[in-house]
């Protein structure tokens, strides 16, 4: 029976008045699919977070597809990358045809290890795929120094990581900016801002951007915006295959309010993350997530390495059974069936840091709107999972 006070999920998007007033807003324009809103949209993030250009579309899996087929990557290319990322990261890898290369990640953080990216590389390399896992930004000054000397293009899978930042070059950058040639973001509503589902991605290249607005609307030489607008009578032409990977511009209008409160989001968020340090200090045996001096994450996700002789499920059923919701750790694509067959993806290293942190690690519930009373709960619960484990050791 549960002795929480309520029920705990593991992440609540936070909507309110200001995104049902904008969806209906734009219902009663008469024009829902991808037009003003959306325009809007692209350049109020592209202004939040330092970005020359910023082009929306459907989903962050959409955008990362575009971002590889941007830089060049083919069938038979290789892009180096983690297995210990949700399976969208590869899917996309292998939609242009290619073959991911699985590195492993930090041992004190869930992202790639810049110390194992040269020796992956590889004649058929095109590009490398860093993932700044849960929110936290990955070591961006060493991978750019690897790409920049091999002449690499860098994709950054920034899913969790809208309103993350780093210090570069001696200053605050935001996520996006961005640091390598294209980042890539999700708007799902387990992320720190929600349009229901929807991608962006953020460049500072001209070219790339014209390329992202060409692809996601099957490669037609004119945008619906421009022929609705024009005075004159136009054809358009298909200059190229393309894809339909258009955000509406009902999402647009949720987005534009949700990026109004993302700061507000952030703080929160890190506020709860503080509280969680606090509550769990005591439990050396707990491994608590660390935040690189020069990152500043939004806290997407709050992951907890669990003590070597707790085991995972056990944790997370005695925390469900408290009313509290939990997820294990990352998942790791290589031991999934769609890339256990030959051919599907190439080991760059050992991944025994990736796998250890799938079998070991949950992810606590965060959420702006938790409380420092359910905070507590959380905690209360976990140590309780983990005295289990003592007891029956000592009986």
């Amino acid at each position: 029976m549960s002795t929480s006070l309520r029920n705990i999920p593991i992440a609540m998007p936070v909507l309110g008045e200001a995104e049902v007033e904008a969806a209906a807003r734009v219902i009663r324009s008469g024009w829902v699919t991808q037009g003003p809103e959306v325009a809007a949209f692209e350049q109020e993030f592209a202004d939040k977070v330092g970005a020359p250009h910023a082009c929306a579309v459907s989903n962050c899996t959409t955008a990362l597809h575009l971002a590889l087929l941007t830089v060049g990557v083919g069938p038979g290319d290789e892009v180096i990358t983690v297995s210990h990322s949700f399976v969208a990261t590869v899917n996309a890898i292998r939609h242009c045809g290619a073959i991911p290369v699985f590195v492993d990640i930090e041992p004190n953080v869930y992202n790639i290890d810049p110390l194992l990216i040269a020796n992956a590389i590889g004649p058929r390399t095109r590009a490398i795929l860093c993932v700044h896992q849960l929110g936290m930004p990955c070591d961006m000054a060493s991978i750019m120094e690897v790409a920049k000397s091999r002449r690499i293009p860098v994709i950054e899978d920034a899913a969790c990581a809208t309103g993350s930042s780093i210090i570069w070059q001696g200053r605050p950058s935001s996520v996006g900016a961005p640091i390598g040639d294209i980042a890539c973001f999700s708007f799902h509503p387990r992320k720190v801002i929600t349009t229901g589902d929807g991608g962006m991605l953020t460049t500072a290249s001209a070219e790339y951007d014209q390329k992202f607005r060409l692809w996601r609307q099957h490669g037609m030489s004119v945008s619906d915006r421009e022929r609705h607008s024009s005075h004159s009578v136009i054809f358009e032409s298909y200059v190229s295959v393309g894809f339909n990977y258009r955000m509406t511009d009902i999402q647009a209008a949720i987005g534009r309010e949700q990026l109004r409160r993302l700061d507000d989001i952030v703080a929160k968020r890190r506020h709860i993350a503080d509280l969680y340090r606090l509550y769990l200090k005591d439990f050396s045996d707990l491994q608590l997530p660390f935040e690189p001096s020069w990152a500043r994450s939004n806290w997407q996700s709050f992951c907890v390495l669990l003590p070597r002789k707790l085991d995972q499920r056990f944790a997370m059923q005695h925390m469900l059974d408290q009313g509290i919701s939990t997820r294990r750790g990352v998942m790791n694509a290589h031991r999934e069936p769609a890339y256990a067959g030959p051919g599907s993806a190439r080991i760059g290293s050992q991944l025994s840091r990736s796998e250890y942190a799938q079998d070991h690690a949950i992810m606590l519930p965060l959420s702006s709107q938790m409380e420092e009373e359910d905070v507590a709960l959380v905690a209360e619960a976990l140590k309780g999972a983990m005295a289990s484990v003592r007891t029956v050791e000592l009986a």
